[in-house]
């Protein structure tokens, strides 16, 4: 397969990238590459000994970065870890907001937890994240440097597939939240984007136990060329690689061959 890299030198030294949902996946990857271009990278997420081991592999590739175990529903952990960050490192100008979760069933079989769980991941998480580092952002902003929030929604925002109401409801609420905080934050400098992947290769289907929904995951991968994590790091680092007044919005990566 070919490599997802396109971009070459370090187009992002001396920013400051925090990943969420780092742990695995899309998060590790883009993690990994936005150090390989030069940021100092944060990387959050709940598995602590993962974090440590993605920290330890940057490191060996001359990368810096910092492991914070951090459960993003809990606001004052990702308040803590901000403050942490801005000790450290400085503030962040490169904010990649990307845990989440997909749990999917059919409406009527009133599975309150999972619906539950979706929402509080994937819409409290997300805002808490921003209310730890939007200002941070501002401030770098201010300061004449690039900021970037970039927002990992899904295609599952605007696509209608059966028994996926609550965790594309949850899509739904990221992508269109990312176009109203641009209204606010553009005039700001503060870049706000959201990347909405197609059937990408990570272990999130793992955690869908409804049959139909599994069927249809396993044979998109077993059919098709599916998007990799790296393929998605790629499309991070060149949105926040691009200069300053450019701001791509929402950028729906899609595998060539997926059709639905």
């Amino acid at each position: 397969m070919m490599s997802a890299a396109l971009l070459t030198g370090t187009p992002l030294t001396g920013r400051i990238a925090v990943v969420s949902g780092a742990s695995s996946g899309m998060g590790a990857v883009t993690a990994q590459r936005l150090a390989e271009l030069g940021a100092t990278v944060v990387v959050l997420a709940r598995r602590k000994e993962r974090l440590d081991s993605l920290v330890k592999t940057i490191e060996a590739a001359g990368g810096t970065a910092l492991a914070l175990a951090v459960d993003v529903t809990d606001r004052v952990a990702v308040q803590t870890a901000a403050d942490r960050v801005a000790a450290r490192f400085g503030k962040a100008d490169l904010v990649f907001n990307n845990a989440g979760v997909q749990l999917i069933s059919g409406i009527g079989e009133l599975k309150v937890d999972d619906w539950q769980r979706q929402i509080d991941l994937n819409i409290s998480g997300l805002m808490n994240v921003i209310a730890a580092f939007l200002p941070h952002l501002t401030e770098s902003a201010a300061q004449g440097r690039p900021a970037d929030l970039i927002n990992t929604s899904s295609i599952a925002a605007t696509r209608i597939l059966a028994k996926f109401s609550i965790y594309s409801g949850t899509k739904a609420y990221i992508s269109h939240l990312t176009r109203l905080l641009r209204v606010e934050l553009g005039p700001e400098m503060v870049r706000v984007a959201t990347i909405e992947p197609g059937m990408v290769d990570t272990e999130l289907p793992d955690h869908v136990t409804d049959p139909d929904a599994s069927r249809l995951m396993a044979d998109l991968i077993h059919d098709i060329d599916c998007l990799q994590s790296a393929d998605i790091a790629e499309t991070v680092a060149f949105m926040a690689a691009v200069p300053r007044h450019v701001n791509l919005t929402e950028i729906t990566v899609m595998p060539t061959a997926q059709a639905i």
